[in-house]
C-alpha cells in the first residue's frame, strides 16, 4: 500500500466489509477486466452473494476462480482540500459456488442485511426461488483496508 499512514488494521477492514452497502466484484478472463457491483453478506470471514445460473460472470468465475471484492464504506468529497474522505477495503480472495444449507444460509444472511424487517417474507420468498439462484462464496485470502478521516 502506497499510503501506508491511511491504512487500517484488521480488526477494522473487516469491519468495513460488514457495514458496507455494496461491493464491486473484479474478475478476469485473461482478456478484459470485468467489475460488477453486487449485494453481499459477511458470515464468518467468507462473503457470499448471489446471482443467476448463467452469464458472464459465472462464465469467468468458471475459468478464474481469483477474484479481488471492493467496499466504500463511506465516501465524502471534501472540495477545499481537493480530495476525499474514505473509508474502504479491497479483498483478495478465491470464488466458489455453495449448495443446500450454506446457500441457504447465505440467502437468509442477505435477508437480515437487506431486508430485515421483512425477514418473515424473505424467508418465503428464499424457498420459492431457491432454484432460481446461484449463491457464491468468497473465501478470503487477502484483506486491506485504508481511510481518510
Amino acid at each position: 500500500m502506497r499510503r501506508a499512514d491511511r491504512a487500517v488494521g484488521e480488526i477494522e477492514a473487516w469491519e468495513f466489509v460488514c457495514k458496507g452497502e455494496y461491493g464491486v466484484l473484479s474478475l478476469s478472463d485473461g482478456k478484459i477486466p470485468y467489475g460488477v457491483p453486487l449485494n453481499y453478506c459477511l458470515i464468518d470471514k467468507d462473503i457470499y452473494f448471489h446471482c443467476a445460473h448463467e452469464g458472464r460472470k459465472i462464465d469467468i468465475m468458471k475459468n478464474n476462480p481469483l477474484i479481488s471484492f471492493c467496499v466504500v464504506k463511506r465516501a465524502r468529497i471534501l472540495p477545499d482540500k481537493f480530495s476525499t474522505a474514505y473509508e474502504s477495503v479491497i479483498v483478495e480472495g478465491v470464488v466458489c459456488e455453495v449448495a443446500e444449507k450454506e446457500k441457504r444460509d447465505a440467502l437468509v444472511g442477505l435477508i437480515k442485511k437487506y431486508s430485515y424487517d421483512y425477514y418473515e417474507n424473505g424467508l418465503k420468498y428464499i424457498e420459492s426461488m431457491l432454484e432460481q439462484t446461484s449463491v457464491f462464496k468468497i473465501t478470503v485470502k487477502n484483506i486491506s483496508g485504508k481511510s481518510r478521516r
